[in-house]
């Protein structure tokens, strides 16, 4: 269990699984769109490294989400973990990290039916629980170097998966672990959350099955827990986080009317892995944090009287003061996403009290723009540095 504080603070130290972290401040994952061909790039090891500070940046970075096989990918320019050329890839970015004296876990992502055939092995249809199409829409980047162009797109039609698909579709997401650990990755967070594959699997508007993997909210939460048995047996449950976004609505999904008990039930589930962390988006992602009721003090009490000791990782819309309160309230960790994006040495801000890069919302997916908005954001001490 991490260890407590009477007065938590979001400086202090803390045990979480495996790994002794410097602070309470977690990077979020944050989809860039800059990994042609899905490789893993030179830039993003410089990327993640400046983020990667004990004192001046993130105590945990989770990556942005990494496709754990071709069919998993639904936006341009993901970077996957599939194939040796990718792990490869992310040993740079891994080790860039370590020799900041920084810890980072991968973010194992499968989107299901939140993609287009333009992006899938052979123009194949998106995999879904049922036959639903997302209202939704994914990025694609078309054209030449130096003439390449983003834009949103309608997702395709998907097919569900069939019941004898499901063993060798958690053999993946177990594989995938495996593959970040040889990455050099100090664990992996499963992506549970924010509409992609396995809440898609969790919720009765896009999971229509009548199988064991259908119907009760214990079956639409079999192939979550599943993934994560399988995962954590691999690489050992205190290198293990989950991510989940119970009341989000992007993506096509739609609150369901039993999302409250879902997600204790889920909580409870999680209890006796053993697992690191629980990552916990609050309200809806990147939005507002009162999207629609829910009561996330329920769920962390049935996830606490289960036996669940790892960490509780909350994430949306934080500052320091919520932050700090959210500590006070039983949470361990507090994930900043765009906060991070345009400030790598967000920790040495929070601590002072500012000033703070707003982002550049233009630059948040891929282009032809590498550097700008992603890597050359400035910190405190260049901007001193430039003044003296």
């Amino acid at each position: 269990m991490p260890d407590s504080f009477a007065s938590p603070s979001m400086f202090e130290p803390v045990r979480v699984g495996a790994w002794q972290l410097p602070n309470r401040v977690v990077m979020a994952p944050l989809t860039r769109n800059r990994a042609p061909a899905q490789m893993p790039t030179p830039l993003m090891a410089t990327y993640y490294a400046q983020r990667a500070h004990p004192q001046t940046g993130a105590g945990l970075i989770i990556t942005e989400g990494t496709p754990i096989c071709p069919e998993g990918h639904g936006y341009s320019d993901t970077p996957g973990i599939h194939s040796a050329e990718q792990i490869e890839g992310w040993k740079a970015i891994s080790g860039a990290v370590h020799a900041q004296g920084g810890h980072i876990v991968m973010q194992l992502w499968h989107v299901g039916r939140v993609s287009h055939v333009d992006l899938l092995p052979g123009g194949q249809a998106p995999v879904a629980p049922s036959a639903v199409r997302a209202n939704a829409k994914t990025y694609l980047i078309k054209g030449e170097p130096g003439l390449r162009v983003g834009a949103l797109v309608d997702t395709s039609e998907p097919r569900a998966l069939k019941l004898e698909e499901l063993p060798a579709l958690v053999q993946t997401f177990r594989q995938a672990a495996r593959n970040a650990i040889d990455a050099g990755m100090d664990g992996i967070e499963l992506h549970g959350a924010n509409g992609y594959l396995l809440d898609q699997f969790l919720r009765t508007k896009s999971n229509r099955r009548t199988d064991a993997y259908g119907g009760s909210i214990e079956n639409r939460a079999r192939l979550l827990l599943e993934v994560l048995r399988s995962i954590c047996g691999e690489i050992g449950s205190n290198r293990v986080g989950v991510r989940l976004s119970p009341v989000t609505e992007g993506n096509g999904i739609v609150v369901d009317a039993d999302t409250q008990a879902l997600f204790e039930y889920v909580t409870r589930e999680l209890a006796p892995l053993g697992l690191a962390y629980v990552h916990l988006i609050e309200g809806q992602a990147g939005g507002a944090r009162d999207h629609k009721p829910f009561d996330y003090a329920a769920v962390l009490r049935s996830y606490r009287e289960a036996g669940g000791q790892g960490a509780w990782m909350v994430n949306n819309g934080y500052d320091l003061a919520l932050a700090q309160q959210a500590l006070i309230s039983g949470a361990d960790l507090v994930a900043f996403g765009k906060r991070f994006l345009a400030n790598p040495d967000l920790t040495r801000r929070l601590r002072q009290g500012g000033p703070f890069n707003e982002p550049d919302r233009a630059t948040f997916y891929g282009g032809d723009w590498p550097e700008k908005g992603y890597t050359d954001y400035p910190t405190l001490a260049s901007l001193t540095s430039l003044a003296s």
